[in-house]
């Protein structure tokens, strides 16, 4: 095996000086839950980042396209942080990096050279290149982070190509952070996970091992990648038109196995989806999928070219609203449309809290007329995480002395800690954390000392904003109980210009009162009632109005009817259109018949958007 490579003339090494100080490691994202998982190391005033993901949105966060965790430690210690780590390319370990580049810089990145060209693109469509560097490493590299961290590179086997184990050297000892692995003994582009080197930190001392408990309820082994060959092959040759494939585009080693099948069977390839584009690209270009040219084609060549003779890949696998297999369920795709004969292989699992909007496009595809594929009997996907096996040898390899599971919901968590027990880790060895726990180490002992802020960023789906937790509030609101929507136009003089105009969205049970025929009647009352109390004469024949006093007393007086008829709290708004467009929330008018001529515009301006509302 080839000794370990370092990119810079200093090695780590065990200082004869006892530190002074303990390592604290904080998980902002990836703890009790699957995705965004971003990892914390800080000694003294050096902070390093490792990974930084995001995860997708559930039913109740209207509007939202991705979840990030909160950043608010690194914001505030930004001058401390000196560098990231990256382990693989997939969206929960990279996907939020190029959101917290807008927050705060990282001077430098080091990863893959596959993360990092899927990362460059991003960032490069943002116009973030410039607040960051990045550093390809290799298998076994060692590269100094700072003035306490050294980042060592394994190769792991995972199904994303190109990804690593990092060995974190620091004062107080080597910590083990195994990124996403499992361990296959044969991988289909012939990179073997290094256990050579984790068994030689194993035997020199590991301080602590942070480890992956995705699949840690599940017994065995994971299988190979190269398992799901003899499915998807018997599933291609006998489907007798199009065949359609969704797995994750950044499953390099799947799509390079559909590769060559589809060479295989004389099929040519086409990709839909801008991530499978883009990660295709890359991966052929640093030469992780090999295939010939004539056999990626476009869509407008595939579409004239016999059925039996073409395979689609493309995104969507998980029911993502906006990928391009969901739009092809719902009609909406303009390059494809499924028809009688076509079918849908379904070469990946849902992840958790995604199996209804999955479940929900298979439906779609069927009820068009497609032969849809799926299931895990059928052969067509492993994971790419290891089983209970796989983390018995990871620990087994790696002899910790301390023990945290990562990357997993809490019973995962749970269940993996068990293991490490049954491997002989004490119990007093283990924490199970949540994001934003500080945990010191040493090496006398490993506990959590404290919090640092913690939650989730939402950023919406129409103009990647962040959306505040008050807005998602106001979302979920109207999402279960409705909107009713109060238009009134008045002059100057309190006189209503038009009669006003109710809209109700959303309202279960709706009467025909919420149309108006009561509520209208009830406005006009409280505006007569309620305008001597918000008008009051001045001298020379002017009134003082309080418009915004005014309104207020409408949206009382509507709300309390609403809240009379229906269940539930309906988001109630009123709008007053009225001269203080031009005066302020409190005005001063003249009185008398007469108008002027800059009055009466404005006015009729009203007039016309009170007629526009109520079109709406």
């Amino acid at each position: 095996m080839p000794t370990p490579r370092t990119s810079v003339a200093s090695r780590p090494g065990t200082s004869a000086a006892k530190p002074t100080s303990s390592l604290q490691m904080i998980p902002l994202g990836g703890e009790r839950e699957i995705g965004k998982n971003t990892w914390v190391f800080r000694y003294e005033d050096d902070i390093i980042l490792l990974d930084a993901g995001l995860a997708f949105p559930d039913e109740t966060m209207h509007g939202v396209n991705i979840v990030l965790p909160d950043m608010t430690y690194i914001k505030q210690n930004r001058d401390k942080l000196r560098a990231m780590v990256v382990t693989h390319g997939h969206e929960d370990h990279i996907g939020g990096i190029p959101y917290h580049l807008r927050e705060f810089d990282i001077p430098v990145i080091y990863g893959p050279r596959l993360a990092l060209a899927l990362l460059e693109e991003k960032l490069r469509d943002m116009g973030l290149l410039n607040r960051t560097e990045l550093r390809p490493v290799g298998p076994r590299d060692i590269v100094r982070l700072s003035k306490n961290f050294f980042a060592e590179f394994i190769r792991n086997t995972h199904s994303s190509a190109d990804s690593f184990t990092v060995a974190l050297h620091t004062p107080v000892g080597v910590v083990i952070q195994t990124g996403d692995f499992k361990i296959d003994h044969t991988p289909v582009d012939g990179e073997r996970f290094d256990l050579h080197r984790l068994a030689e930190h194993g035997e020199r001392g590991v301080l602590c091992l942070i480890s992956d408990s995705t699949n840690a309820e599940v017994p065995g082994f994971t299988p190979s990648e190269a398992a799901v060959v003899p499915g998807l092959t018997k599933a291609i040759a006998e489907a007798k038109g199009r065949v359609i494939i969704t797995t994750f585009a950044s499953s390099v080693h799947r799509l390079n196995l559909v590769l060559q099948i589809a060479e295989q069977q004389g099929r040519v390839v086409s990709l839909l989806g801008r991530s499978m584009l883009n990660v295709v690209a890359h991966a052929r270009r640093l030469g992780y999928i090999r295939c010939k040219d004539e056999t990626l084609q476009p869509m407008h060549v595939i579409n004239s070219l016999p059925d039996d003779k073409v395979i689609i890949l493309t995104t969507g696998s998980q029911g993502e609203p906006l990928a391009a297999l969901t739009r092809i369920a719902n009609g909406e795709h303009p390059q494809l449309q499924i028809k009688p004969g076509d079918t849908v292989i379904w070469s990946a699992n849902p992840i958790p809290g995604n199996t209804l909007a999955v479940t929900r496009v298979i439906d779609k595809l069927m009820e068009l007329g497609a032969n849809v594929i799926y299931g895990k009997d059928k052969g067509l996907h492993v994971s790419g995480h290891g089983c209970q096996e796989d983390q018995k040898l990871m620990i087994a390899l790696t002899r910790p002395k301390f023990f945290v599971p990562t990357h997993g919901e809490y019973r995962m968590l749970v269940k993996h800690a068990e293991t490490a027990m049954s491997m002989g880790i004490p119990r007093e060895n283990i924490v199970i954390i949540d994001n934003g726990d500080v945990v010191e180490v040493n090496q006398e002992r490993i506990a959590v000392v404290g919090k640092v802020p913690t939650g989730v960023q939402m950023i919406a789906a129409s103009h990647d904003g962040v959306v505040m937790d008050e807005m998602l509030q106001e979302r979920q609101q109207i999402a279960r109980d409705g909107m009713v929507t109060v238009v009134i136009s008045l002059d100057g003089r309190g006189q209503l210009l038009c009669t006003p105009q109710v809209q109700s969205l959303g309202l279960a049970g709706e009467g025909t009162s919420l149309k108006g025929s009561d509520l209208k009647p009830l406005v006009e009352e409280t505006l007569k009632q309620a305008w001597p109390h918000f008008a009051r004469s001045l001298e020379r024949g002017r009134l003082e109005i309080d418009w915004a006093g005014l309104k207020a007393e409408v949206e009382r007086v509507v709300r309390r009817f609403v809240r009379e008829q229906l269940p539930g709290k309906p988001t109630i708004l009123v709008f007053v259109q009225s001269p203080e467009e031009e005066s302020g929330p409190v005005s001063s008018l003249p009185v008398g018949e007469a108008q002027p001529e800059q009055e009466r515009l404005a006015l009729g301006r009203r007039r016309r958007s009170s007629a526009a509302v109520a079109a709406s």
